[in-house]
């Protein structure tokens, strides 16, 4: 029994590290006899790391294939696609389970019923009976329904990374016009005022003016127009010497490990979005943070800075791009062009980096200090939600660890992420110290949810899948709101905090 729950706990058919697979459906008899884990140590031994991926399913972990009609074809090789099973509403009967193998399934128009593999005798189809005919009438049902979903998961239109501003959404208001009138006068000063520009971002940046705004409050670009341009061409001028430089190094003992496993993790970015699937945006990724990483021995490349690329290489592209850029063609633009958006994302990632280093060092301390002060803080926010944690066996770091390594970017979609980073990088210290706010208001969020579990297992798989498909501007502008409303409740917070 701990051996199938090893097995099936992790959802390994989809290939996306990190997500759960579905419990497998087991008789009432077994049901009464299990037990579910009461402790981390009961739940750790009976699952599996999700990042530990074979080598060999690197190359195919994101390819699903339909099933073909013909039955000799299904029988040799089945195609069945493995898809998700959603759940089924409440006032609807479930959809019956498909057997694990694929039994061979006639398409005779003559026969008024489905076929079944009898048994193994010379492979002799036999006509069902009646019983067996309706189960077979169901899960033939059960396979048109997937075979009529899409290959891959298609990301809804509210999950798409363009935001509110996107060229297909309503006019905007007057007082978004007036704000993208201010971005715009500010921005267009002999020397922007910075911290007047940081006081009218923190709310959100218009999509118009979000690439050049991003670069200055970076710190990528000068406040003085007329150097901007200069400084541009100089830095990406010393982006590509490194590539250069040190790119063919690549292939070298010292350096074949950290690209390896850059290469594994990019296909992992974004796996739903097929702006990321592409082979040539994946070579920039790849480059990006090769540079990045060697020219950063003291930390070098760790799993989650993969993550820190895409929202600047998905604002950069979208100076170029009316349209939404979730299914855009790179290849189609310029090579200059491109070459640029890779340098400016290169750049930008690294400022952001050097303000939280120590969360990617050995041992990666940064991360253990801001889980264990969210874990202080919740204790003073909510009592009840922290006792909960407590008496189930929950720990912090089982759950917070990701949010610290990827900064809510895979709790997310990638259009809030966006939005959350607008006022990230308005904020003083916005992602290493803000962000621990961010952190406890979004725990909190969930606070009933939380309670409502009962059994360590629940609350972590809880905690591991928030559902947050649907938010958009107005969720990440209350849950900023909130964090904003803690910071000054929590000022006297100790000083670990703010490291």
């Amino acid at each position: 029994m701990a051996t199938d729950n090893r097995i099936h706990f992790w959802r390994r058919n989809q290939k996306v590290p990190g997500r759960l697979k579905d419990t497998p459906k087991v008789s009432s008899v077994n049901t009464t006899k299990s037990k579910k884990p009461a402790t981390f140590h009961e739940f750790a031994r009976s699952t599996n790391d999700a990042w530990d991926l074979d080598d060999e399913e690197d190359d195919c972990m994101f390819s699903l294939k339909q099933s073909s009609s013909s039955p000799d074809q299904s029988r040799s090789t089945p195609q069945t696609p493995r898809l998700k099973l959603f759940k089924a509403p409440e006032d609807t009967e479930p959809l019956p389970r498909l057997p694990d193998r694929q039994e061979p399934i006639s398409t005779n128009p003559d026969e008024d019923g489905l076929d079944v593999e009898s048994g193994p005798a010379n492979g002799r189809v036999v006509k069902s009976c009646s019983d067996v005919q309706l189960n077979v009438n169901a899960a033939r049902n059960t396979l048109q329904k997937q075979q009529s979903l899409p290959v891959r998961p298609i990301v809804p239109l509210v999950a798409r990374i363009s935001d509110q501003n996107a060229s297909g959404a309503p006019p905007m208001t007057v007082r978004e016009k007036t704000r993208l009138d201010k971005f715009k006068q500010l921005l267009a000063s002999p020397n922007t005022d910075l911290e007047e520009l940081r006081k009218h971002s923190w709310s959100g940046i218009p999509r118009e003016v979000r690439p050049i705004t991003w670069r200055l409050l970076s710190g990528y670009l000068p406040a003085n127009r007329e150097r901007r341009d200069l400084v541009l061409q100089r830095k990406r001028e010393e982006y590509f010497g490194f590539i250069e430089q040190y790119y063919h190094s690549r292939t070298d003992d010292n350096h074949r490990d950290t690209y390896r496993q850059i290469h594994i993790d990019i296909p992992r970015t974004n796996p739903l979005i097929p702006l990321f699937q592409q082979p040539l945006v994946q070579e920039v990724f790849e480059r990006i943070l090769f540079i990045w990483a060697i020219r950063h021995p003291a930390s070098g490349y760790v799993q989650g800075i993969n993550d820190l690329v895409t929202p600047f290489f998905v604002v950069f592209l979208s100076e170029f791009v009316e349209e939404d850029v979730e299914s855009f063609e790179m290849a189609s633009l310029p090579l200059d062009t491109q070459r640029n958006i890779e340098a400016d994302s290169f750049w930008c990632m690294s400022k952001l980096l050097d303000g939280i280093q120590d969360n990617y060092t050995f041992a990666q301390p940064g991360i253990q200090i801001k889980v264990k002060a969210l874990e202080e803080l919740v204790s003073r926010i909510d009592e009840d939600v922290h006792i909960h944690f407590l008496k189930y066996e929950v720990e912090y770091l089982q759950f917070a660890f990701r949010w610290m390594n990827n900064l809510l970017m895979r709790e997310l979609p990638l259009r809030c992420t966006i939005r959350l980073w607008d006022t990230y990088q308005a904020e003083s210290e916005g992602f290493s110290h803000f962000h621990l706010y961010v952190c406890a208001a979004f725990l909190i969020k969930w606070r009933k949810e939380i309670l409502s579990m009962l059994d360590f297992q629940s609350l972590l798989i809880l905690l591991q899948n928030l559902p947050t498909i649907h938010w958009g501007n107005e969720e990440v502008g209350l849950l900023l709101a909130e964090a904003y409303r803690l910071k000054y409740m929590f000022a006297d917070a100790p000083s670990h905090y703010k490291r």
